[in-house]
């Protein structure tokens, strides 16, 4: 059976190791990037949520002044 000089078998290991370093890196910026899209959409959600709690309660006092 033929085998792969010790050299050549370090060197595709190398090789290897750089590409997963890039494909990690890479699928770690994407992670990064959703997370992030993430925080802003959770965020203008809390935003959105407050703006009806202040509606609510505006229209409880409304409710409250006309019919009470």
């Amino acid at each position: 059976e033929p085998r792969a000089p010790l050299g050549q078998v370090s060197e595709l290991a190398e090789q290897l190791e750089e590409r997963l370093f890039h494909v990690y890196g890479f699928h770690n910026e994407l992670i990064q990037e959703r997370l992030q899209a993430l925080t802003e959409v959770m965020e203008s959600v809390e935003e959105v949520q407050a703006e009806l709690r202040h509606i609510c309660c505006t229209m409880e006092a409304a409710y409250r002044d006309l019919c009470l």
